[in-house]
């Protein structure tokens, strides 16, 4: 169970691009794949990013460290694929003190990418264009105004730190918010979201007064803070929270407010640490807890679990449903561990998956929304993976793929063969999101700010006629 921030303080954004002109003097080695917790650097050595592995990644704040975040559904389209992309959020901070903390509603804007080639035409003989082409993109990047997106924010003040914090879909501006001091409540941001959609601004900007808005409901009904909660994608308005005691409350929503169940749903006997909602079945939820089981419930047959799984021989940390193939869960513990369970097997043996690569608490799993066998994890271990349970060992492919890139890519041979991505750089990760309406982008936060990245190798089937 890992949660908290590490001596939050103020967030910098860090120039994390490779100096100009800084290996164009050195013959360049063969590139080689570095492993976090098996490779060592040397004294005076860094890593660096590549910029031709992403077809886009930026870095941002909105000012205190956040915990917890939602990406928030707009109306710019269901499907969108082509550059520039707009996002909208709501984060919830971690400050220094109770009185200083706020929700953040951001939009950014003029999101820039630039789709890149997975295996160059030419390998060994094109390094000097390869370097030339990645040096370019970072100095365009930096330098034109044009490339640089736009951030724009509202602060709504909160007493005391965010735990979590969620949008519901049908309503995006409706959102619930978990604070540290125990308590639930329910904002309705439709003002600032209606500001930001109408404002047209090419430059950043931030709203640095705190706004005061009083929330539809505060529910104090909870014995302890807590950190799990989650709207229903069936039911509208549906939502549950868990907390610390080891209870979990139900909300109804009851014309402009929630009527909330003050008799707990009860089985798990340590803290409730993570939610889900069937995406398919209004009243079926899933919840996980530090006593390393993962409980199925069904509104309609009272307080106790209709199925209750050994999931981890740890705390379980997050679970995440997966809403292409709704038979899948995956959880995510604190040694490290991962694992994905099929509903179907839940009477035999449900677990179909486990992995071991991370080796500190898993901080965030969430199934891709484009794709039924790709997730997302993120760890203590400072890292963000990206994974396809699809994919399998296949050695003539990898010889054909070995003799295109002329042994530039010295992979190690233990690496699982589903494992697509490994994107770092952020400290003390704690949560991530893919956006559901722009496929291939994901979006994490950290002690030191919020990434958003493109892979380039996450490729995505989409309906015929994109959107």
């Amino acid at each position: 169970m890992v949660r908290s921030l590490k001596n939050p303080k103020k967030s910098k954004r860090k120039n994390k691009g490779s100096k100009k002109g800084e290996s164009s003097s050195v013959p360049s080695a063969p590139a080689k794949v570095w492993q976090p917790g098996v490779d060592k650097l040397e004294e005076g050595e860094e890593l660096q990013f590549d910029h031709s592995v992403y077809n886009y990644l930026r870095a941002f704040n909105i000012g205190w460290p956040c915990l917890s975040f939602d990406i928030v559904h707009d109306s710019l389209g269901l499907i969108r694929t082509e550059f520039p992309h707009t996002v909208y959020g709501v984060a919830g901070t971690q400050a220094e003190q109770a009185s200083w903390n706020y929700i953040g509603i951001f939009k950014l804007s003029n999101i820039v990418g630039k789709k890149r080639e997975l295996v160059p035409a030419s390998s060994a003989d094109n390094d000097t264009e390869m370097d030339s082409e990645s040096s370019s993109d970072e100095d365009e990047d930096e330098s034109d105004e044009s490339m640089q997106p736009v951030l724009q924010l509202h602060k709504v003040a909160h007493q005391g730190c965010i735990n979590r914090i969620r949008s519901m879909t049908q309503k995006p501006h409706i959102c619930a918010a978990w604070a540290d001091a125990g308590h639930v409540q329910v904002w309705d941001f439709s003002s600032f979201l209606n500001a930001l959609a109408e404002s047209e601004r090419d430059t950043s900007s931030g709203d640095n007064s705190l706004h005061r808005l009083s929330p539809i409901i505060k529910f104090g009904g909870h014995k302890d803070e807590g950190y799990a909660i989650d709207w229903s994608s069936v039911v509208p308005g549906r939502l549950v929270s868990g907390d610390c005691n080891n209870c979990i409350h139900l909300w109804e929503p009851s014309s402009e407010t929630w009527s909330v169940d003050m008799s707990p749903f009860v089985r798990h006997t340590a803290s409730v640490e993570d939610l889900q909602w069937s995406p398919t079945e209004a009243d079926v939820f899933a919840s996980c807890s530090v006593d390393g089981t993962i409980a199925i419930w069904d509104t309609r047959i009272g307080k106790s679990p209709a199925v209750s799984l050994k999931a981890h021989n740890t705390d379980v940390n997050v679970i995440s449903w997966n809403r292409l193939a709704s038979c899948m869960i995956a959880s995510g513990s604190d040694d490290g561990a991962f694992s994905i369970h099929d509903l179907r097997l839940i009477k035999g043996d449900s677990l179909v998956a486990h992995f071991e690569y991370h080796k500190h608490p898993i901080t965030s799993i969430e199934w891709s929304p484009h794709e039924a066998s790709t997730l997302a994890v993120s760890s203590a271990d400072n890292q963000l993976t990206i994974w396809d349970l699809s994919l399998e060992r296949d050695e003539e492919e990898e010889a054909e793929f070995k003799a295109k890139m002329k042994d530039q890519v010295n992979a190690p041979e233990d690496l699982p063969p589903q494992l697509l991505f490994v994107h770092q750089g952020q400290k003390d990760l704690k949560e991530l999101h893919w956006h559901t309406q722009i496929p291939g982008m994901i979006i994490s936060t950290a002690a030191d700010g919020f990434n958003i990245s493109m892979p380039a190798n996450i490729e995505t089937t989409l309906p015929s006629g994109g959107a």
